[in-house]
C-alpha cells in the first residue's frame, strides 16, 4: 500500500510538470533546476546534473528568452509550431525522472503517454487560443495569453513540487474546461456550416 501511495504521488507530480511545460516549455525546467541547486528538494543520483551550475543558467536563460519571445507579435505564433514538440519532450523527461526505480521499457513507454500526451495536448491547445486571438483581436489579446500562461506554469510547477495532489487536481480541471470548451467550439462549427440541420432539428 506504502509503495503505491508512492507510485501514485510520483505519477501526480510527472503529469502536473508535464502540464506546466504545454504553458512554458522551460519554466518547469528552470524551477527544477534552481529548486535542485538551493537543496530545496532531493532528486535521484540519476538526475543530480539537473542541479548543476551549467543547468542552471542554461534553462535561465533559455526561459527568460521563451518568456521574452511570446510578448513579440508574430514571433508567438512561429513559437508555437515549435513549442508542442519541444513541450512533448520536456513533459516526457519530467514524468520519467519520477520513476527511476522501474523497467526502462515501462518507465519511458508511461512517459510518453502520460507526460508527453499531457504536454502535447495543453500546448496544442494553447497555440489554438493563441491563434484565435491573434485573428479576432488582430494579436492585442496574445498578451494576455502570454502573461497567463507563464504564470499558469510556474503555480502549477510548484504545486507540482510541493502540493502534488492539489497539482493534479488542477491538470484535471484544465482538461475538463478545455474538453468543454472544444466540444462548443465544435457545435458552433458545425452550426455555421450546416444552417438547415440546425434549423430543421427545432
Amino acid at each position: 500500500m506504502g509503495e503505491l501511495s508512492t507510485y501514485l504521488v510520483s505519477a501526480f507530480i510527472g503529469i502536473s510538470l508535464a502540464a506546466a511545460t504545454g504553458f512554458r516549455v522551460f519554466m518547469p525546467l528552470f524551477l527544477l533546476s534552481l529548486g535542485c541547486r538551493l537543496e530545496l528538494f532531493q532528486v535521484d543520483n540519476e538526475w543530480a546534473w539537473s542541479g548543476s551550475d551549467l543547468v542552471l543558467i542554461t534553462t535561465t536563460i533559455a526561459m527568460l528568452i521563451e518568456i521574452t519571445a511570446y510578448y513579440i507579435p508574430l514571433v508567438d505564433n512561429i513559437l508555437d509550431t515549435i513549442s508542442i514538440p519541444l513541450a512533448t519532450i520536456a513533459g516526457t523527461l519530467l514524468f520519467a525522472m519520477q520513476f527511476t526505480d522501474i523497467t526502462p521499457f515501462f518507465r519511458w513507454a508511461t512517459a510518453m503517454i502520460a507526460g508527453g500526451g499531457t504536454a502535447a495536448t495543453i500546448s496544442t491547445v494553447l497555440a489554438g487560443t493563441r491563434a484565435a486571438s491573434s485573428i479576432g483581436t488582430a494579436g492585442l489579446g496574445n498578451f494576455i495569453i502570454s502573461t497567463m500562461e507563464t504564470i499558469g506554469s510556474t503555480i502549477l510547477t510548484v504545486l507540482a513540487i510541493f502540493v502534488p495532489f492539489m497539482a493534479i487536481i488542477v491538470v484535471i480541471g484544465l482538461f475538463y474546461f478545455f474538453g468543454k470548451f472544444g466540444k462548443k467550439q465544435l457545435k458552433k462549427k458545425f452550426r455555421k456550416q450546416h444552417p438547415d440541420f440546425h434549423n430543421s432539428s427545432r
